[in-house]
């Protein structure tokens, strides 16, 4: 049973290139079982692999006395096996009620955080963790129960980057540079890891707490599984290839999503932009990658994002209409412009949509034909005579307008609103409304109203440009002649 365990753990080192030879490795030992198995197999692969182990244990400070004596175990089994070690403790239940945290989610992120601080001093960047194949089972079970995507599905990857674990960020000591954890005991079973325990005479702590079924993983182990078990003895094997299975698919849809990112998204630090109508075109299942992806860039440390935001961002980002919103995850909002969205912070969701937009003041005059750059953008207004056809008709820009050359013959010049400015928007029947009335009525970002260009004739505004052209500007079957502008970015 020895060599045939050891051989499977070997078998999944080299597979997925776990270990890098001659590296430091941080082991998490606990005591039990599960991490004295993985101890000894590392020890014994030493000479194969020229790593060097240092054994980190963390007193959770859960158990009294039995936390106490695990971690005097393991501080005299690493002397014994002349191995370096870190001992240390920290109150659990503190970090849970400060950080408003469940329990096993504040153990699991001081447990991750502690190990990340270890391996950051002493220089790893490999942490070795004893998650085996019935953990597996149990992990995929409980994304099922709870709701999980693809990825929820793959349960625990061999090997990942620390950063992926989504740890909180009050625990973290980020950033972390390129240390990843690793899972040598994946595809071992627990019964398997027992058995080597016996053979090899090792004589693990046994945590009471595992027994406490109050805590969902532990109901799930002792109660869920057994009676799944008893319509399929083998439930555990297939979650275990159902994850296999998710993580080939995901793989998949992780590149489809990373060449879609590269094509729609813009990202900076405090907020993303997709480009509108390419993210629309994108296959249903892409949409919600990218803003999932988007979400996860915005909030690192989140572990789970509600299905619910993720179908609301679609929704709204598919059918709604400029300066619609949604909040999401965590604060994070979505905000619809003309040809784009962006999620962002909060306090950054007023951020301005990609549009031909002027700084408060700014005043540009304009000639025909001609084209004038906007200031300090990348973006111009292109203006020429254009003969009478059925083109404004179908015009479906709003940032290209269709006037009468002959209305619009005085000066032109493009501007920002000034208080008491008023339109009569085109089908209105002539009757002048408030310029800010137009603006909230089209559900113009409130952070562009005072940089939206206005075209202006004789102190008339005939084009709130990107809204509505001005009913007296129109063209109507009398006009003789075509005055067409349109925007167009300088960069082409």
């Amino acid at each position: 049973m020895s060599d045939s365990l050891i051989h499977t753990v070997r078998q999944t080192i080299d597979r997925h290139g776990l270990l890098p030879r001659g590296g430091t490795v941080v082991v998490g030992v606990s005591g039990g079982p599960d991490s004295l198995c993985l101890l000894h197999i590392l020890r014994t692969l030493i000479p194969q692999y020229g790593v060097t182990l240092h054994v980190a244990h963390l007193n959770h400070q859960l158990r009294g006395t039995d936390a106490d004596d695990d971690a005097t175990f393991v501080a005299q089994l690493a002397a014994d096996w002349g191995l370096p070690a870190t001992i240390a403790a920290r109150d659990v239940t503190a970090y849970a009620e400060r950080e408003r945290l469940a329990i096993e989610e504040a153990a699991r992120q001081m447990r991750y955080g502690f190990l990340a601080e270890v391996a950051r001093r002493i220089g790893s960047n490999i942490i070795a963790v004893a998650h085996h194949a019935d953990d597996q089972a149990e992990s995929v079970l409980m994304h099922i129960i709870r709701g999980s995507g693809i990825a929820g599905l793959r349960g625990m990857r061999p090997k990942l980057d620390i950063w992926d674990l989504r740890l909180g960020i009050a625990n973290t000591p980020y950033p972390i540079p390129n240390i990843q954890l690793i899972r040598p005991l994946l595809y071992v079973t627990r019964a398997d890891i027992e058995a080597y325990c016996t053979a090899n005479e090792l004589h693990p702590h046994f945590d009471m707490s595992n027994l406490d079924q109050t805590y969902f993983r532990n109901w799930l182990r002792h109660t869920v599984l057994p009676l799944l078990a008893q319509h399929n003895p083998g439930v555990r094997d297939v979650l275990c290839r159902t994850a296999e299975v998710a993580a080939a698919d995901y793989d998949l849809l992780r590149a489809d999503m990373e060449r879609a990112w590269a094509q729609v998204a813009r990202v900076s630090p405090a907020i993303i932009t997709f480009d509108l109508a390419g993210w629309r075109a994108l296959p249903l299942a892409l949409k919600r990658a990218t803003v999932r992806q988007a979400i996860h860039q915005l909030r690192r440390h989140l572990r789970n994002i509600n299905f619910v935001h993720v179908e609301r961002a679609v929704d709204v980002a598919e059918r709604g209409t400029t300066g619609d919103r949604a909040t999401l995850a965590e604060g994070v909002i979505l905000t619809l412009a003309y040809d784009s969205f962006t999620l962002a912070d909060e306090g950054h969701a007023e951020s301005l949509p990609d549009c031909p937009l002027l700084e408060p003041g700014a005043q540009v005059t304009v000639n025909v034909p001609g084209v004038y750059a906007l200031p300090d953008l990348d973006w111009a207004l292109e203006t020429d005579i254009t003969p009478l056809t059925n083109a404004f008709q179908e015009n479906p820009d709003p940032w290209t307008a269709y006037l009468d050359a002959d209305v619009c013959s005085g000066p032109l010049t493009l501007r920002t609103r000034l208080p008491g400015d008023r339109i009569a928007p085109q089908g209105m029947d002539g009757r002048h409304m408030k310029l800010n009335e137009l603006m909230i009525n089209t559900k113009t970002p409130r952070a562009a109203r005072d940089r939206m260009p206005l075209l202006i004739c004789d102190e008339g505004i005939v084009w709130a440009c990107g809204l509505r052209i001005d009913e007296h500007a129109r063209v109507t079957p009398a006009t003789r002649r075509v005055l067409r502008l349109r925007f167009i970015r300088l960069n082409g």
